[in-house]
């Protein structure tokens, strides 16, 4: 006879977690009853008893002071508000999956829609999700009460739907459920519920029945996950459901080459154990009742914690504070904010959810408060400690978030790892503020690692920046040449020009080359923070010079004086400016033509100042343009000679 032990039968850490925490309070003395039965197993059930513990059917049995513990199935909204109102301590060894649900239909109800729930109505688990679903809910059973409530429902149903499961439901049954779903509908919610521990029990059972002659199920009779499992494993052989090794001699095992056992989640390990010894005809006495420790015996199904230790553990709590996690132990792990991450800005919220699998170091195990403290932080570190080490060996550009300004710079985390930046390595100016860093993400190398971890390792943001400019440059010189257009932003200004970045590289437009008109400072027409249009003049890369030219030959209004003005032509003009020799009169912005003394009137002048003004507004003729020296020599007297010839012909 061949016997095959599937590999995931016996307690799941949901229940291992609510026996746990019941034989805890035992031990501490505390009055106990339990909602129901904490386990669909009599023996650990009466065992419990027999240490203290009540079994109450109803809120309304609970005695003064006495703890009331909420069982893995978990119960309903009205539920915790009677015990809250009677004013009994509580227990919550609902299980993380379950929890998960009850947030989710909670959620989805508040948000209008209609829950469907895929399970035995009957159950204490679903009479738990149920009472958190404000009344809005449909339970069905399988694919066949799903479907005849779509053809029911479909046409006149317009709310949104949302769809969860036992976490004990068939997989296989859900599967088929789903494709009874009108398909393509975005009013339709799926949420995948039932539990991994629960699923892969389910699938090593069905993978071992095809694979035995026989198969045995292990569990309490009024467990619904261990029916699941009988119903699974009978699709592929001949299975027996029992509850203890005693009953194996009621079978008929006749033929059977190979026998698979699987159990329930409900189910100790040391009853799969006896089933195992039985069969195998390996036991020399028959083992009664009074041969068992049941409190030894659970506590035998659990891992043993030790300091220093790295475990494994599920996220069954958040909140500001710290991190309830389940280890399989009976402890009660704790992780602490400052034991989370080395990052202040993070919440614990932020680094992990509900029903994750974290991997954890123990830092002290509390046996009698059955409490172990655990840090993720130090885990966190060995393994940000390779990486940071590994990050400089091969001068690796890193990205992380500044956190904080410290004295003489500021500290980023990486992985866990505290890094420091010094102020003469941020690329920031000498005496530049550092308050603008924090928050913002930022490029660094490890510049040093020390072999003492309490110290941190040290950064260069600006050794990444003088990386990313040489790559610049050699990229830019790749493809640079004189007349080539750049789009850039003015980083900065000097009184004779404006430096642009070209993308890494800096050229300068020289003040001449900012305005066709005259400028005593490049403030006047462009500002730090600028992008313009420029294209190159000139290059030196020996010496890393570019000239920019930033005026285009369009706007020169020289360009526009000539194409629109000729010698000859009377203009309105301004007085910009007078010398000893004459006045300078505007005619159109950045062109000005001389009115020299000699032309201000038709008679001789001494000082300019006695016929014109700066300011004026006056009537000249263009007398003459030099194009070659860009010259315009203007005059009044012409205008008065002309207007007294016409007065003479009038006159002849």
């Amino acid at each position: 006879m061949q016997i095959t032990v599937a590999e995931s039968a016996g307690f799941c850490f949901g229940v291992n977690r609510a026996v746990q925490m019941v034989y805890s309070a035992l031990e501490r003395n505390e009055p106990v009853a339990t909602l129901g039965p904490i386990i669909h197993n009599r023996d650990v059930v009466d065992d419990m008893v027999k240490r203290g513990a009540r079994i109450i059917e109803d809120v309304s049995e609970l005695r003064e002071g006495e703890h009331v513990v909420i069982r893995s199935h978990g119960v309903g909204r009205s539920v915790y508000e009677e015990i809250a109102k009677r004013g009994n301590p509580v227990i919550d060894a609902t299980c993380p999956f379950v929890t998960r649900i009850h947030k989710i239909v909670a959620e989805k109800t508040a948000e209008g829609y209609f829950i469907l729930i895929a399970g035995d109505e009957s159950h204490p688990e679903v009479q738990g999700i149920v009472g958190h679903c404000d009344e809005n809910y449909f339970v069905f059973k399988d694919e066949n009460v799903l479907n005849a409530f779509f053809q029911k429902n479909e046409k006149n149903f317009q709310k949104r739907l949302a769809i969860v499961s036992q976490t004990t439901y068939n997989s296989i049954l859900w599967g088929e459920c789903l494709k009874v779903l009108p398909k393509d509908n975005p009013n339709i919610v799926v949420y995948d519920t039932i539990c991994s521990a629960t699923e892969a029990r389910q699938s090593d059972a069905a993978a071992l029945a095809a694979d035995s002659d026989c198969m045995i199920v292990i569990g309490g009779r009024h467990s619904s996950n261990t029916v699941k499992l009988y119903d699974v494993s009978s699709c592929y052989c001949r299975t027996y459901h029992i509850e203890k090794a005693d009953e194996l001699n009621t079978l008929d095992l006749f033929n059977a080459e190979k026998i698979g056992i699987t159990a329930g989640a409900s189910t100790p390990a040391y009853i799969i154990k006896e089933v195992v010894t039985t069969m195998s005809e390996l036991m020399n006495k028959e083992m009664t009742e009074e041969d068992i420790d049941f409190a030894q015996a659970v506590e035998d199904t659990f891992k043993k914690l030790h300091t220093n230790a790295r475990v494994k553990g599920i996220v069954t709590g958040i909140n500001s504070t710290e991190v309830t996690v389940d280890l399989g132990t009976k402890q009660t792990g704790y992780v602490s904010v400052s034991e989370l991450t080395n990052d202040p800005t993070k919440k614990p919220s932020d680094i992990v959810s509900i029903g994750d699998e974290i991997d954890l170091i123990v830092i002290k195990v509390n046996d009698q408060d059955g409490t172990a403290a655990l840090s993720k932080k130090r885990v966190d570190e060995q393994l940000g400690v390779e990486k940071v080490v590994k990050a400089k060996e091969e001068n690796t550009v890193l990205t992380a978030t500044v956190s904080a300004i410290v004295k003489g710079g500021v500290n980023v985390y990486y992985e866990g790892v505290r890094i420091f930046i010094p102020a003469s390595q941020t690329g920031l100016p000498r005496e530049a503020s550092l308050d603008g860093l924090k928050g913002q993400e930022v490029k660094f190398v490890v510049l040093e690692v020390p072999e003492q971890r309490r110290k941190s390792a040290v950064g260069s943001i600006k050794a990444v920046q003088r990386q990313e400019k040489e790559a610049a440059k050699v990229k830019f010189w790749e493809t640079a040449e004189i007349g080539k257009e750049y789009e850039g932003e003015v980083k900065s200004l000097t009184n004779y020009g404006a430096f642009v970045d070209l993308g890494g590289i800096d050229g300068m437009v020289h003040i001449s080359e900012l305005s066709w008109n005259r400028i005593k400072h490049p403030s006047q027409v462009v500002s730090v923070g600028d992008v313009l249009k420029v294209y190159i003049k000139d290059l030196d890369q020996e010496n890393d010079r570019i000239s920019l030219g930033y005026k285009k030959t369009e706007d020169n209004p020289w360009e526009q004086f000539k194409a629109n003005y000729s010698e000859g032509d009377v203009v309105d003009a301004k007085i910009v400016s007078i010398t000893t020799f004459g006045a300078f009169a505007q005619i159109i912005d950045g062109v000005d033509g001389l009115i020299h003394i000699s032309q201000l009137a038709d008679r001789r002048v001494e000082n300019v100042k006695d016929v014109v003004a700066v300011g004026d507004e006056v009537q000249v003729k263009i007398t003459g343009i030099d194009t070659d020296s860009n010259r315009i020599s203007l005059s009044m007297r012409a205008l008065l000679d002309d207007e007294a010839d016409d007065e003479a012909e009038d006159e002849e």
